[in-house]
């Protein structure tokens, strides 16, 4: 409870320059919270999905590799779908239609992290205004005719000031914090997909090949 109060009278000190930036810490941290919470869920293992299509495609069996993607709904996952519905068509066309799918599905991978630096440097950006008007509200205070109130003037825009400066500064690195991590996620799941559908592109050739094959 400490904290908050410590918190609410450095908020109240740092008078209406801190409104731009509190907006602005709401917006990061819903950024932040929305995109972990979807990255999590495009998260899958890979090496673990390849073992049960490779399983299930090699053995023939082309709707139990269906149903294992259906079964378990990923950006990664939709892609590979989108392939092996094209199974019984040409090479070219199952990779046409994976990369039709990952049209579809890498924008909203990608959606709305970058963001998080844009909110980063307006954070800061908020953060000097107030501190700016903070310092002219102090200065003005010491050319004042009123001796007796200078010192709480001066002190009052220093605090309003400095407590501007650092929510702003605060507010920032959080963003740009969120957004490394999030870029860094959001990095990894594409290489993912791009691992998997070169493999998958590669199980559907080499099945198809074993097939042609003669027997006996």
């Amino acid at each position: 409870m400490g904290i908050l109060q410590t918190i609410s009278t450095a908020f109240h000190k740092g008078g209406w320059g801190m409104w731009p930036i509190l907006i602005t810490s709401i917006f990061t941290i819903a950024v932040i919270v929305e995109r972990a919470i979807y990255l999590f869920k495009a998260s899958v293992d890979k090496d673990k999905l390849l073992a049960l299509l490779k399983s299930q495609v090699m053995s023939g069996n082309v709707q139990g590799a269906i149903k294992v993607c259906s079964g378990n709904p990923t950006p990664m996952t939709r892609i590979v779908q989108a392939g092996l519905m094209k199974f019984n068509k040409s090479d070219d066309e199952v990779q046409s239609a994976m990369d039709e799918a990952a049209l579809r599905e890498l924008p909203k991978i990608n959606a709305r992290t970058p963001y998080l630096a844009m909110l980063a440097n307006f954070a800061v950006m908020a953060g000097l205004v107030g501190t700016i008007t903070g310092m002219i509200k102090s200065f003005g205070s010491v050319g004042g005719d009123e001796a007796g109130n200078k010192a709480t003037e001066l002190a009052s825009g220093i605090a309003e000031a400095l407590n501007c400066t650092a929510f702003g500064i605060i507010t920032s690195l959080v963003g740009l914090l969120g957004y490394s991590l999030l870029q860094g996620k959001t990095t990894k799941v594409i290489d993912d997909i791009n691992e998997v559908t070169v493999q998958v592109v590669n199980l559907v050739v080499n099945h198809r090949a074993q097939m042609q094959q003669p027997q006996g």
